[in-house]
């Protein structure tokens, strides 16, 4: 087969900037005309990501911001990359996404992810004491997937709604192995950020699809990966949007996280030769430039993972800039 990006969906990942000079109630805004955007342009799936303690990501309480973007929303898919589910009991993730599934039917994904989204200290203040180092994933997972069986009159603890909704789709969300060879045996969907670890996208994929067995939800391996895209008229005003991206890893690399910063000419004279070279590598995926730029990139990309879909993250300051290249990409 001849994997081309006219032929596999593109979805969207928002990690629902918050940008310098703005607030959350912007934000909130913004991802909702996003999403409503998205879903005129024919984009297949709509993502919002757990993640805590970020000045500049609002879609901390996830599950509440899927429900903003369902409800503004008429068709498609609208759900989390990911729950970081060893931040909660899996019954109340049970019972947040069954309510989720039975106000809005069949449009609901649940993206699973095992690390804590967050610092240490705070993973600590989020869970109390289950400070749990992600081993117990699997059995995080299997408990979470009972609560979604119809009841037979056994179970003694019930996810009401939730209960007998066990066809919500459940992904695995990963920037390693460990998930990877976990969805792989269970075979669910696997999803790989490829985004901010682009040097284990390959090996990952590799450790997916080799273990992959076959279950009642598929048949054969199916692979989204998360890649971040920045798409301008042209190639200058693309690299020009692209260093909001820039800075915002920067300050990660720094651990001091920020709100998501206006463009600047150039990055040089911002950060030191090391930073430069741990940038260029947690961004060596990144796509960026005018369509046709942006058009050849892709398709390589594709030819070389031969992934299933793409969910499209685009960090851009400017909210129209980055509805526009949302527009872009969808019309190359």
């Amino acid at each position: 087969m001849v994997f081309t990006f006219k032929n596999i969906p593109f979805s969207v990942l928002d990690l629902a900037p918050i940008v310098e000079g703005g607030s959350a109630e912007d934000t909130f805004r913004n991802t909702r005309e996003l999403a409503k955007h998205a879903e005129k342009l024919g984009y297949n799936r709509y993502w919002l990501a757990e993640h805590h303690n970020m000045p500049g990501i609002g879609s901390s309480a996830t599950s509440l911001l899927i429900s903003h973007v369902a409800q503004a929303t008429s068709s498609i898919r609208v759900g989390s990359g990911g729950i970081m589910l060893p931040n909660h009991s899996p019954l109340v993730i049970a019972e947040q996404f069954g309510t989720l599934e039975t106000l809005y039917p069949g449009r609901i994904d649940l993206g699973l992810g095992r690390a804590p989204g967050t610092d240490q200290l705070t993973a600590f203040a989020l869970r109390r004491n289950n400070m749990s180092d992600g081993s117990d994933f699997p059995d995080m997972l299997a408990e979470l997937r009972r609560y979604f069986q119809p009841f037979d009159g056994t179970q003694r603890v019930r996810a009401i709604p939730g209960e007998g909704l066990s066809h919500i789709p459940i992904w695995l969300l990963g920037s390693s192995g460990f998930s990877a060879r976990l969805a792989g045996r269970l075979g669910l969907p696997f999803s790989f950020a490829s985004h901010f670890s682009p040097e284990n996208t390959i090996p990952a994929l590799e450790i997916y699809r080799s273990s992959f067995e076959p279950s009642e939800v598929l048949d054969e391996p199916y692979v989204m990966l998360g890649i971040n895209v920045v798409v301008a008229d042209t190639d200058e005003e693309a690299e020009r949007l692209s260093t909001s991206m820039q800075q915002q890893f920067l300050n990660l690399i720094r651990n001091k996280p920020a709100k998501l910063q206006p463009p600047v000419e150039s990055m040089e004279g911002l950060y030191t030769e090391y930073q430069k070279a741990a940038l260029e590598s947690r961004l060596s995926s990144s796509i960026i430039g005018g369509p046709e730029k942006v058009k050849a990139q892709l398709q390589a990309f594709i030819e070389r993972t031969k992934a299933d879909e793409l969910i499209i993250n685009a960090q851009i300051y400017d909210h129209k800039a980055r509805l526009r290249s949302y527009e872009i990409l969808a019309n190359l």
